[in-house]
């Protein structure tokens, strides 16, 4: 759905302004190649904090303290 979002709207600006449609479509690769050093810092830290949260939490688990987590109600 999301790629046939992408379409039409390339296809609207087409019609309505083609140099500006055709500069879309030659820098649309460039940004997705500069964004992707960013998703992966960014799955980076987030496991970094999914580590740090798990080393905090893991005295209270081998405790057996059971919190009230998703599904466990």
């Amino acid at each position: 759905m999301r790629v046939l979002i992408l379409f039409v709207g390339l296809c609207l600006l087409f019609v309505l302004c083609w140099p500006l449609a055709l500069l879309a479509l030659v820098l649309l690769p460039v940004v997705w190649l500069i964004s992707l050093p960013l998703r992966l810092a960014g799955i980076v830290i987030e496991a970094g904090f999914a580590l740090v949260r798990a080393l905090l939490f893991l005295p209270a688990r081998i405790l057996g303290w059971r919190g009230r987590g998703y599904g466990r109600g």
